[in-house]
């Protein structure tokens, strides 16, 4: 099958994205000297950026594809909560998951980039657990968008923010199997037991070993399939997939595994590569693609925009442009 194909069967289709969004801030510039108050180097700004970021980058994802993104969130009455809605109804993205909250900060990361090399980022956000009463509001709005529309597949985008809370978890994976929606997940430490009966969770490396606590290296095959294996028996999952960096996606079922190569590519910014994968494989999954194509087409999706500098989503033209068939 042609890449051509693949996107033709994503329009239209509908993801629900559940997580912790955030505007990703880009301050570019210049060095040309070092400063004399202390031996670091002097960025002379040229231009910044705000971009949308952490799940609403999977959204960006999705959108870019041809599908249809739906965000179920919490964003501050903030400044930056002002922008996030603004970027969102830019883009052409649906708002009616977001809630706003005074309770809540709007997360920004913002990288200094000079040239093209990024020398420094710095976070403003909170991540406490959203209290009861927006987990209530945040699990209402889940609950109206699944059971009133027809859904193609449910994302869990974890940042480790605070919006995606054990309860809302539960409720979701709950409704989801009931109507038969895959859900997959994008985790991270404090939630990373708490996804029992996902579809398909995708740890990267450092996700799986801090989150199994174990001492393996990157390129071990075979434990990394048995940490897998572990993974689904523990926790009741269809799917694992590892993310690798340039060791490639291991995908199984708990039965058979396959090892998908990373091409080798002029890497500029691993920034919002697990947003593009799970983006992919979530639209191959609600499209009913077989696994190797979902692991083959995340894998290539991610190493596309990791040629990228900033976080960026992928673009159809670049998978039309790669010439790569996927299936029988």
């Amino acid at each position: 099958m042609e890449i051509r194909e693949l996107l033709e069967m994503f329009r239209n289709l509908k993801v629900l994205v559940v997580g912790d969004v955030m505007i990703d801030a880009y301050l570019w510039g210049d060095v040309s000297r070092i400063s004399p108050e202390a031996p670091v180097p002097v960025v002379m700004q040229t231009r910044t950026e705000s971009r949308l970021g952490g799940a609403s980058n999977v959204a960006k994802n999705l959108h870019s594809l041809g599908a249809t993104p739906i965000i179920c969130t919490v964003i501050g009455e903030d400044d930056a909560g002002i922008l996030f809605k603004t970027m969102t109804i830019r883009q052409r993205m649906t708002s009616q998951g977001i809630i706003r909250s005074p309770l809540r900060k709007t997360t920004v990361k913002t990288r200094v980039i000079a040239g093209h090399q990024h020398m420094l980022r710095i976070d403003d956000e909170a991540d406490e657990y959203l209290d009861k009463e927006l987990v209530d509001q945040l699990w209402k709005r889940i609950n109206d968008i699944i059971t009133s529309q027809e859904i193609g597949a449910i994302v869990f985008q974890d940042y480790d923010k605070g919006v995606i809370t054990p309860e809302i978890i539960k409720k979701t994976i709950t409704l989801a199997r009931k109507k038969k929606i895959p859900t997959l997940v994008d985790p991270k430490s404090r939630n990373f037991r708490r996804y029992r009966g996902a579809t398909l969770f995708k740890p990267n490396f450092k996700e799986l070993t801090e989150g199994l606590n174990l001492y393996i290296a990157k390129d071990d095959h075979k434990a990394i399939v048995r940490a897998a294996r572990q993974l689904i028996k523990e926790a009741d999952f269809s799917l694992v997939m590892i993310t690798l960096s340039e060791h490639g996606i291991l995908i199984t079922n708990g039965r058979k595994y396959e090892f998908v190569k990373t091409e080798i590519r002029d890497v500029a910014d691993v920034s919002g590569a697990g947003d593009t994968v799970i983006a992919t494989a979530s639209l191959c999954m609600a499209a009913g693609l077989d696994n190797l194509t979902l692991a083959r087409l995340s894998n290539l999706a991610a190493g596309l925009v990791c040629e990228k500098v900033g976080v960026v989503p992928v673009k159809k033209e670049w998978l039309l442009n790669a010439d790569i068939s996927f299936g029988k």
